[in-house]
């Protein structure tokens, strides 16, 4: 099944944060889009891996993408080395996106960083004929796949973005989406320990961020991506 975009993100919940609005956004104009999360988030202090797993496929319901799978790498230890790329390569190749979206450059939480490399790594390797993968199941060795580009999502840290999509209208979804991981964010009646996402002025900092970002463009909610090479516009007026 061929995707127009894939978006890998660290822990169930990042590709919500960094790049819900774009995902609707991008759904809604008649794009495929998938989700690939590296681990199950088993190290998160709220809630369990087992929840975790039953919000992200709520959460994928709610933004309307047409797969969502987990890699099961384990949380804080993962590392970019060449059996945990080979299997970020395997869904590259399976699902052939033209545009992967992926975690912040640099971030607080350690796996952030470090799943952005492993994917960026991975998406340079996918396209090398000399590297042999099969998909799980399948009798027949993939083709090699390289995606046109890959932007990476804005998370904790407050990065300065190289690009920005108009999100307006689609916060909402967005917004959505992130509360189906209920055990991981506000909520005055829980019990659980308090962690740094588990505030009120965190959830309300995805709203404020992403209107932050559109004011400085002259819109009403943006989300701030990161390249790895220059962006381009086919001409003046497509920048907006």
């Amino acid at each position: 099944m061929k995707l127009d975009i894939l978006v890998f993100g660290a822990h169930p919940d990042d590709a919500e944060l960094g790049a819900g609005g774009t995902i609707a956004k991008e759904i809604s104009r008649g794009k495929k889009v998938g989700i690939v999360d590296l681990t199950r988030g088993e190290l998160g202090t709220r809630g369990s891996a087992d929840i975790r797993d039953s919000e992200a496929a709520a959460a994928a319901k709610i933004l309307g993408v047409t797969v969502r799978e987990n890699l099961q790498f384990a949380d804080g230890f993962f590392v970019n080395d060449k059996s945990h790329q080979l299997e970020v390569i395997k869904m590259i190749r399976k699902y052939q996106p033209d545009i992967v979206l992926c975690n912040a450059v640099d971030d607080r939480h350690i796996d952030h960083p470090k799943g952005s490399q492993l994917v960026s790594d991975s998406c340079f390797l996918s396209g090398l004929i000399k590297i042999d993968t099969k998909a799980e199941g399948d009798e027949q060795w993939q083709d090699p796949w390289r995606p046109r580009a890959v932007y990476h999502f804005i998370q904790w840290k407050n990065l300065e973005p190289d690009f920005v999509v108009d999100v307006t209208g689609f916060i909402e979804r967005k917004n959505e989406a992130i509360l189906a991981y209920s055990s991981q964010f506000f909520d005055p009646n829980s019990d659980e320990p308090e962690t740094p996402i588990s505030s009120k002025n965190f959830i309300d900092s995805v709203t404020y961020r992403a209107r932050d970002l559109g004011r400085m463009v002259g819109v009403e909610y943006a989300e701030g991506f990161n390249v790895e090479r220059f962006a381009a516009v086919d001409n003046l007026d497509a920048l907006i």
